[in-house]
């Protein structure tokens, strides 16, 4: 009897205690249980996001930040004979390659870390104004990913939840769907995130949050609604184009106000400029800052892709951190519509001319004493002036026209000037581009209210807003009769070329496979194809989700 009552007051213990009583608690690991409470661990998950842009877009590696440019209307591949700079375009957007794969892995791995940010926050000990600050910003990464994946793949899998555990029975929603969550996530992000004013260089706010919802209902044929989110960031009374000569550089001959967008420490708001938007962060010698004196790990190598190999005879010294484009090795030459079609053609076209944007030290052709180390000092040699101009020679890696945003002339790190007869010789550790980037301004806002009024059926008022572009570049300004997307298109490509996105923006406007096979004769010969307009989706994705069909887009196998 006694031992009856023992073991029932047993049973009796074990039915009693709390489930919670078998459930594991980590308190010398780190799990999403306890790895997430406090305000400065939501805002290193946050800072993570940030960097994952970053990677993506800048310097994840010496390749896949430029696949937005490569295979567009603007440059071709100097080297050619592989996949990295979309040569062979069969290969480069095979459904197991690199390119689709690389992308869609770390745009879902921004949602999946927004998404656990987004789930954990309310449960935290944060106040209410800390949890409001994180998720607004995890919002807004969660609707700019989803934003790129629908302008790069179409249709994708909406995941909104944290997983975790295995899930291999995705489907795909409709590009519909898909663009109606970036809108409801950057709804919420303009209605939350500080104002421009407000934020730190470099973090994101309402304004970034408004632009790019505005781009997302364009897409979606919400013309109206994309109009009023674009007016807010254009109307705003923080914003304004910048006008007039400013910065760290503003006293320099030549120059303009166009150069001193592009100079080091003018791309931010702390600098007096009222145009950048968001801004993606670059720090020399700071651990994490991607930029380094004497070397160019881990830097956004934008001068090193786009800038001519100049290694013949005048140019023996190179390579020369001045107009000559640093130390570039020419894989990225410039098309002949970019550098003379979309300009006007030649100088007698005055907007050829005229247009400070496409002023010689702006968009460098001609290569002389004034403007080159190496060049002044061969004219002293041989007692005349020398000049080089790539209007009268090949396109070729060695030799083409350049424009400087992706330089930083006379402008080095120290670290990384070598000993040398010549003024501003640079060493072998020399690439990348070492100013803060522009991830949007507000020029490229003005041309897509642009589009978007021209999608209204509202000309005059897209005329309007180009010729508020076009005005401060000293150009001759656009009827209303005369605009059309691809005028748009060409206006982007003068404000903003190789500085924007280009392939999201030809994609978004289903225009790629168009403009490629007008201007790109390169690509032409390499395989351009017109389901290009998407990329496939990766056969790792098909190939592990089991559970469901996950339908690849026309015309991949």
């Amino acid at each position: 009897m006694k031992k009856s009552i023992i073991f029932l007051a047993l049973i009796s213990f074990f039915w009693s205690c709390d489930e919670d009583f078998l459930e594991e608690k980590p308190e010398d690991f780190l799990s999403s249980a306890n790895a997430f409470s406090t305000y400065a661990d939501f805002t290193a998950s946050v800072n993570n996001m940030y960097f994952l842009v970053r990677r993506q877009f800048y310097n994840r590696d010496e390749n896949r930040p430029f696949d937005f440019l490569y295979g567009t209307d603007l440059v071709f591949d100097g080297e050619p004979g592989g996949t990295q700079r979309h040569g062979n375009m069969v290969q480069a957007y095979d459904p197991a390659g690199a390119i689709a794969t690389t992308h869609w892995n770390l745009l879902y791995k921004n949602i999946s870390e927004a998404n656990t940010v987004i789930e954990l926050a309310p449960q935290s000990e944060m106040t209410e104004e800390e949890i409001k600050d994180i998720i607004s910003q995890a919002r807004f990464f969660r609707g700019f990913a989803y934003n790129v994946l629908v302008t790069l793949y179409g249709g994708v899998p909406i995941v909104t939840d944290a997983i975790t555990e295995p899930k291999i029975d995705f489907v795909r929603n409709t590009r519909e769907e898909v663009l109606n969550q970036v809108i409801d996530d950057l709804t919420f992000a303009a209605a939350n995130l500080p104002s421009i004013g407000e934020a730190q260089d470099g973090r994101v706010n309402n304004l970034v949050a408004l632009h790019y919802l505005g781009e997302a209902q364009l897409a979606l044929g919400n013309t109206t609604e994309a109009i009023t989110a674009l007016s807010t960031v254009i109307n705003s009374g923080d914003t304004g184009l910048m006008t007039e000569r400013f910065g760290t550089r503003s006293n320099e001959e030549p120059g303009d106000v166009f150069w001193d967008l592009f100079r080091r420490g003018n791309q931010n708001r702390s600098s007096g400029n009222t145009e950048a938007l968001w801004v993606i962060q670059f720090e020399t010698d700071v651990q994490g800052g991607g930029l380094q004196s004497g070397s160019r790990g881990g830097s956004y190598p934008f001068e090193r892709h786009f800038g001519p190999l100049l290694r013949f005879a005048p140019f023996n010294s190179w390579p020369v951190g001045d107009y000559t484009g640093g130390r570039g090795i020419g894989w990225g030459i410039t098309t002949e519509y970019y550098t003379n079609t979309v300009w006007g053609g030649d100088d007698s076209d005055p907007d050829f001319v005229n247009d400070i944007r496409n002023a010689n030290h702006n968009f460098v052709r001609v290569f002389n004493k004034d403007n080159s180390s190496a060049l002044a000092i061969l004219a002293e040699e041989i007692g005349r002036d020398t000049v080089w101009s790539t209007e009268t020679q090949p396109r070729i890696r060695e030799f083409y026209a350049f424009p400087t945003k992706v330089t930083t002339p006379y402008n080095h790190p120290d670290g990384l000037l070598r000993n040398s007869d010549v003024p501003y010789a640079l060493t072998s550790s020399a690439g990348g581009t070492y100013t803060d980037q522009y991830m949007l301004r507000l020029a490229e806002t003005y041309l897509l209210r642009a589009e978007a009024y021209l999608a209204n059926s509202q000309p005059q008022l897209a005329a309007d807003d180009i010729n508020v572009v076009r005005n401060r570049a000293n150009a001759s300004l656009v009827e209303a009769g005369d605009v059309t997307l691809d005028y748009i298109l060409d206006e982007r490509v003068r404000e903003l070329g190789l500085e924007e996105k280009r392939r999201l923006t030809l994609m978004r406007t289903n225009t790629i496979y168009e403009r490629v096979m007008d201007y790109n004769p390169f690509y032409v010969e390499n395989g351009m194809q017109p389901h290009f307009n998407l990329w496939p989706i990766p056969a790792d994705e098909i190939e592990g989700n089991r559970g469901a069909e996950l339908v690849q887009n026309p015309g991949y196998n």
